[in-house]
């Protein structure tokens, strides 16, 4: 919520569909990184000590600010708040329309870029440590051919 939230009276209009969330001015699935950032930035602007709003009003808006991210922080409490306000993150399964047929469809590989499902291109690091490992085996090489040529042995 930010500062044009605050009417001509200067105070806070309190609807009847406000909810935390909207409080923080985020969306039920909101991470607790996105949580934490919305409440460090409207607590800076609401704080009764840095704000230009009536200090009552202040207050009173640091302190819903205080409780939505008491409640959202804690996993437990979000969960049952979420029950609370009937949002859920788990999908809902659906009834299939038709009971005959089933509605689980096998995966059409040939519109994949990948043929198998655990293929898939490798990351910075796991190249980077190709990398060593073939310059692990170059080096035992040289290094095994140094020490033939030293001991005057034939190299076949």
């Amino acid at each position: 919520m930010t500062q044009k939230n605050v009417n001509h009276h200067g105070e806070v209009p309190q609807s009847s569909n406000t909810n935390y969330y909207s409080l923080l001015g985020l969306h039920p699935g909101a991470s607790v990184i996105d949580i934490r950032r919305a409440y460090r930035e409207l607590s800076k602007l609401y704080h009764p000590d840095t704000t230009e709003l009536p200090a009552n009003i202040a207050t009173a808006q640091f302190q819903q600010i205080n409780t939505a991210y008491a409640t959202l922080s804690n996993p437990e409490r979000r969960l049952n708040y979420d029950l609370k306000i009937g949002y859920s993150r788990f999908g809902v399964i659906q009834v299939p329309p038709d009971l005959n047929h089933s509605v689980h469809k096998p995966y059409d590989f040939s519109k994949s870029m990948y043929l198998d499902a655990s293929d898939r291109p490798l990351s910075a690091g796991e190249i980077f440590v190709l990398f060593i490992l073939g310059l692990t085996i170059v080096g035992c090489m040289l290094l095994a051919l140094a020490i033939a040529i030293l001991r005057g042995e034939a190299i076949s």
